[in-house]
């Protein structure tokens, strides 16, 4: 079976690269801690992998891409996360992992998450850090609208909620061995640009570039991939200018 895909997201173990695979589990493994018991919404869920890691609670799927829902064994919905299907409070938490990134109006995201979540209830924003990730001064990756460091993305949460913690995901000296590597090989590939004329090609011949890119720059048959699990990320409060994903944690919804 093919790996599917949900916007660049390759979110199946099968034909993926097994560290960015292991960075999402991560991210689910490291989040499921900080809800509570009740109902929880999956927000831009793509395939749905790792929602086991939040049982017993009953988890409900939606994303824009009716493709990805297929097959889930759990309730899912077909929406845009900006307009979510739901009455308000109807959730005690929410996870957006790796989705806000992919819209070009967030604010409407975190407000729609403030409007459906419960009083009491914890929402969860895990995003890819935009000092790290791909350059800070260029969103490389096409699939991206926007990208956000560690105080970017508390204001934009801070808009929804009262109460906003913000952390970083970081990876274990044997990942960041493979993720710098992947980079400075993605770092040569884009320095055959230097007048960044790449700006002006349409965003599917872009999406389809940043691909082939990343397939050039990762070293699929490195051994040293295979062995990376979720447990080769924790989540840390400082030094979050060198963090892989910046996590927010919510409470307080506004609406």
């Amino acid at each position: 079976m093919g790996a599917k895909i949900t916007g660049e997201r390759v979110m199946t173990p099968e034909g993926g690269f097994n560290p960015t695979w292991q960075r999402h589990v991560a991210a689910y493994k490291l989040a499921e801690p900080f809800f509570g018991p009740g109902q929880l919404l999956d927000l831009g869920c793509g395939v749905g992998h790792s929602f086991d890691l939040l049982a017993p609670r009953k988890t409900i799927g939606v994303d824009i891409d009716p493709g990805a829902l297929e097959g889930q064994e759990r309730e899912t919905v077909v929406a845009d996360m900006r307009r979510i299907p739901f009455e308000d409070g109807s959730f005690d938490s929410v996870l957006s992992v790796h989705s806000v990134e992919h819209v070009p109006d967030p604010e409407k995201v975190v407000a729609e998450v403030s409007r459906v979540l419960r009083p009491e209830g914890v929402a969860v924003f895990v995003t890819p850090n935009r000092l790290t990730f791909g350059r800070p001064d260029e969103i490389i990756d096409p699939f991206h609208f926007i990208e956000f460091d560690a105080a970017q993305l508390e204001a934009l949460c801070r808009a929804g909620f009262r109460a906003v913690e913000i952390s970083g995901i970081f990876g274990t000296s044997r990942y960041m061995s493979i993720h710098d590597e992947e980079r400075d090989r993605l770092d040569r590939l884009l320095g055959r640009d230097p007048l960044r004329l790449r700006r002006l090609v349409p965003v599917g011949a872009k999406q389809r570039l940043y691909d082939f890119m990343l397939r050039r720059s990762r070293s699929l048959d490195d051994p040293r991939a295979e062995q990376i699990t979720a447990d080769d990320f924790r989540l840390e409060s400082e030094g979050l200018d060198h963090c892989l994903d910046v996590v927010a944690v919510c409470r307080g919804p506004r609406q």
